[in-house]
């Protein structure tokens, strides 16, 4: 029965609840699917904990952090937090499969303390980190319902952010692949890919926080720092006015080429991966490919905080993506030829709006 629910928990199940990085996940090398997929899995699982909106944000960071405690051993065992989120959370949940997880957290658990120890702490320290950033999104943002919004801080708040919900995915990646692929990465690069890693998921992140901008101001969340904004003489509130993208591009603008210089750091874990591992590499240049897509979408979008105009890529687009890539995921000389086309359309579109 363990081996069935297994198969069934990172099998039918994991591929309902993670749409996109299902792909990823099975071009994975076998022997690292196991570990990222059971993160991902419990990540998924708080994170609908943290986004159930019908639920008061307080009962959801009493149930998060009850979550937390039983992924890393450290609640009681017997306590009813499993029983209350799949009574509470499950219940409120429009996906299927999202509603089965909840209710599956008691299998989840199981399938965790089946991996050997070194990769359980890793499971136990990216789920803890992950749900740092759940909790830190409770805590600054006012209730979805409530009307209000409020934004960040600062860039270091942003920063911060970008690494806690993204950035420790690449760490996590990194010390899966050292510790399943052994000789795959340098032993002399091990900091300088932790770091690149690091970067490579702050790039996502910062694709996901510009392009869901306009939807998440709708919600009461506002990513893009106060201090950014004040500069630009703009308030969240000036951000959910009709008109206010053009006002505001100066400084979107600007965080694309943060998110440009991460993707470059990307690019470089990419290429240290050798030409012939070619679903580790795969696995990296498709979230890549899509993300500086979607960034030269999202800097031609004119109305890129309405979401009703969403930077988006389509499913042709995403398929072309796969289907070149996999092409070309053995030539340093094609790939780097495709990434420097993309970011030198980035800039030149960004420095032709900024000259008009």
């Amino acid at each position: 029965m363990q081996n069935s629910n297994r198969a069934f928990l990172l099998g039918p199940l994991l591929k309902g609840v993670s749409r996109s990085f299902y792909l990823t996940l099975r071009v994975l090398p076998a022997a690292m699917r196991d570990p990222v997929g059971e993160a991902y899995l419990l990540a998924r699982a708080a994170d609908t904990i943290a986004d159930t909106s019908l639920i008061p944000p307080a009962q959801r960071l009493a149930l998060l952090l009850a979550f937390r405690e039983r992924v890393n051993g450290t609640g009681n065992a017997n306590d009813d937090a499993l029983t209350r989120i799949a009574s509470e959370v499950a219940g409120q949940q429009t996906q299927s499969d999202e509603k089965l997880l909840l209710e599956s957290l008691g299998g989840a658990l199981d399938v965790l303390a089946q991996l050997d120890e070194a990769d359980r702490v890793a499971v136990r320290e990216i789920v803890t980190t992950l749900t740092e950033g759940m909790e830190f999104d409770l805590n600054t943002f006012p209730d979805e319902r409530s009307g209000q919004v409020a934004a960040l801080g600062t860039w270091d708040a942003l920063d911060r952010y970008t690494y806690l919900v993204a950035g420790c995915v690449g760490e996590f990646w990194t010390k899966m692949t050292y510790r399943h692929l052994p000789g795959t990465l340098a032993p002399a690069l091990r900091e300088t890919m932790y770091q690149r890693g690091v970067r490579f998921g702050k790039a996502l992140q910062m694709v996901n926080v510009l392009r869901d901008c306009g939807k998440d101001l709708r919600i009461g969340r506002c990513y893009l720092p106060a201090t950014m904004l004040a500069q630009a003489a703009l308030t969240p509130q000036d951000l959910l006015q009709p008109g206010t993208s053009a006002r505001a591009r100066p400084l979107m603008f600007g965080l694309v080429r943060i998110a440009l210089d991460h993707f470059r750091a990307a690019i470089d874990y990419a290429f240290a991966l050798p030409r012939l591992s070619i679903r580790l590499r795969l696995a990296c240049l498709w979230p890549i490919l899509i993300g500086l897509e979607t960034l030269e979408q999202l800097v031609a979008n004119e109305d890129w905080l309405d979401p009703a105009r969403p930077s988006k890529l389509t499913r042709n687009d995403v398929y072309r993506i796969l289907a070149c890539s996999t092409l070309a995921a053995t030539s340093n000389t094609l790939l780097n030829a495709w990434f420097k086309r993309l970011l030198a359309r980035i800039e030149a579109r960004m420095a032709a709006i900024e000259k008009a």
